[in-house]
């Protein structure tokens, strides 16, 4: 198998897994009416040394870390989500996640390699959801790459925004979460927004 496939196979997994859970919730207990009050319920930030980052968050991650054996060794794959349960919260799951490749595999210097890699994490997740995509673009955190991009799905009753990244050898994504009455709404611009690497 050649690597660029051995490295899609990961980021597959480490991009569609997270998405899996909130889709079964979704179809069974989602509703959502209006816009979260921020000065009722306060955000606070998130710090991970482990993880090289920061972001704002409106409640406490739960936190995981799975093992993934693949053809280029042993991954840790960390998933942090956030299950927002307040009646008219915006988004009902903040998530993200990370996962390390060995040296001499993936990096975000990678050009070509990462366009594949991105590409097809982005079908796998349109496929793992039966969902439709809604638009993606290119983008940059600190000149490292990234994608943007929006699945439509459950008969385009729900989303989820992802911004991806690969920083150096490490591979993030950040996903909301929620219905299409709130497809624009400004918890998820502000959790994006304010996630910074370290």
């Amino acid at each position: 198998m050649k690597l660029v496939q051995k490295l899609l196979i990961v980021g597959l997994f480490c991009s569609v897994l997270p998405v899996l859970v909130p889709a079964q919730i979704l179809r069974d207990t989602f509703v959502r009416t209006s816009a979260e009050d921020w000065r009722v319920h306060p955000w606070k930030e998130y710090k991970s040394i482990e993880g090289k980052f920061q972001v704002l968050t409106p409640g406490d991650f739960d936190k995981a870390v799975d093992s993934v054996y693949t053809d280029i060794g042993k991954l840790a794959y960390h998933i942090l989500i956030y299950n927002n349960t307040q009646k008219n919260a915006e988004n009902l799951f903040y998530m993200i996640t990370f996962c390390d490749y060995p040296p001499g595999t993936i990096h975000s210097d990678s050009t070509e390699l990462l366009k594949d890699f991105f590409d097809a994490s982005i079908d796998q997740a349109i496929k793992s959801v039966n969902g439709e995509l809604a638009y993606q673009n290119d983008i940059t955190l600190k000149g490292f790459p990234g994608k943007l991009w929006r699945i439509n799905y459950l008969r385009g009753e729900a989303l989820i925004k992802t911004r991806a990244f690969m920083v150096g050898n490490r591979f993030y994504t950040i996903q909301t979460v929620t219905v299409k009455d709130m497809a624009i709404n400004a918890a998820s611009d502000r959790f994006f927004d304010s996630f910074i690497v370290l």
